[in-house]
């Protein structure tokens, strides 16, 4: 293949800038470190300045931003380690901080990597929010690491402690409480939608799948096992899971989703079998996403009021602090969200 007649345009360098001016590189960064003209002396000439400036403008350059957060001991930056993108929730959150950081200047970053330590390690921000930390000494021992080198954090965690960084606990397990007796007020049938580790982890540990098990054994309700079934973290894995629930020829006539995308794949699927919602199966979720209120009906779901915009100012304050506070816990309580999803009472529907 032929080299392109247009080669891409080098990106101008600090040195670039220097020999432009007929200055030293030193010179170049101590015009942009924001010392140039010092009253002792010690600094450039306002006309050598006025060179650099003039040199670098016809360069297009532009400084170095980690250059600047080492003299600034800010970098102008707020990054999000989300585990799942895709999710509403995690959307929802990067939605709110991105347009809270935009109202003080600031910039959000996404990080795609997993390896979130690895990630902070590389790149400098005023706070990093982390979602989805686990709880193993790996974890814990990265935490402190990024603690003692002054990183600003925010862990989103229904488990950690404050231990230098801000924890924001948000306690589903409650919610889902909430959720499994609202379908259990009008109807026995339930069946579960959850995640593959919530229903994995169980025999271990508290799970959203711990409540809809507890809850229909108190009720003396033995459910049927067809009435579980699971999804990995996609939600074309959560609709093929819906759509298995529903086919089933002793199918339940409600279905409490351990997330809202889950919930949100139920109805579709439901849509798609010829179901009405929620008069031939009621469907709750779990989050409180602003996804719940655009679907048809809206869904009934468990959350925290107003969490994401909440959240997100604590997240900008903590960015925009001067000095290093202690970590703080942020305790969100949810509540029963409801939509049409559960409405029995509304007029119902042909089914598709």
């Amino acid at each position: 293949m032929a080299k392109s007649e247009h080669p891409a345009p080098r990106r101008p360098t600090l040195r670039m800038v220097a020999e432009r001016a007929g200055v030293s590189t030193a010179t170049v960064s101590y015009v942009f470190s924001g010392r140039a003209g010092a009253a002792s002396g010690a600094g450039v000439a306002e006309a050598t300045a006025a060179r650099v400036l003039a040199a670098a403008d016809e360069l297009n350059y532009r400084p170095n931003s980690a250059a600047r957060a080492i003299r600034t001991g800010r970098s102008g930056m707020v990054q999000l380690s989300l585990h799942m993108l895709s999710d509403p929730w995690s959307l929802a959150v990067a939605d709110a901080v991105n347009a809270e950081a935009n109202r003080h200047g600031l910039t959000t970053l996404i990080l795609a990597d997993g390896d979130w330590h690895a990630a902070l390690d590389r790149v400098e921000s005023d706070v990093a929010y982390l979602d989805g930390v686990g709880l193993d000494d790996q974890a814990r021992q990265n935490l402190a690491d990024l603690v003692r080198r002054g990183q600003r954090l925010v862990v989103f965690s229904e488990h950690l402690e404050p231990e230098g960084f801000d924890v924001i606990r948000s306690d589903a397990i409650p919610g889902c409480e909430i959720a499994m007796d609202h379908l259990l007020e009008r109807h026995t049938a339930i069946g579960c939608i959850a995640a593959e580790g919530a229903v994995r982890l169980a025999g271990e540990q508290v799970t959203r799948y711990t409540p809809y098990v507890e809850k229909m054994a108190a009720a003396g309700i033995e459910p049927d096992p067809a009435w579980t079934v699971t999804y990995a973290d996609t939600q074309a894995s959560a609709f093929t899971a819906a759509v298995e629930l529903l086919s089933g020829e002793n199918r339940p006539h409600a279905v409490y989703a351990t997330t809202d995308f889950a919930a949100i794949a139920a109805i579709n699927a439901a849509h798609m079998l010829g179901l009405r919602v929620p008069h031939d199966v009621a469907v709750v979720g779990v989050g409180n996403t602003p996804d719940a209120r655009l679907i048809a009906p809206t869904l009934t779901t468990v959350g925290p009021t107003d969490f994401y915009e909440r959240q997100a100012r604590i997240i900008v304050d903590r960015a925009l602090e001067s000095d290093s506070a202690p970590g703080r816990l942020h305790d969100f309580a949810w509540t029963l969200f409801p939509g049409g999803s559960t409405d029995l009472d509304a007029p119902a529907s042909r089914a598709r």
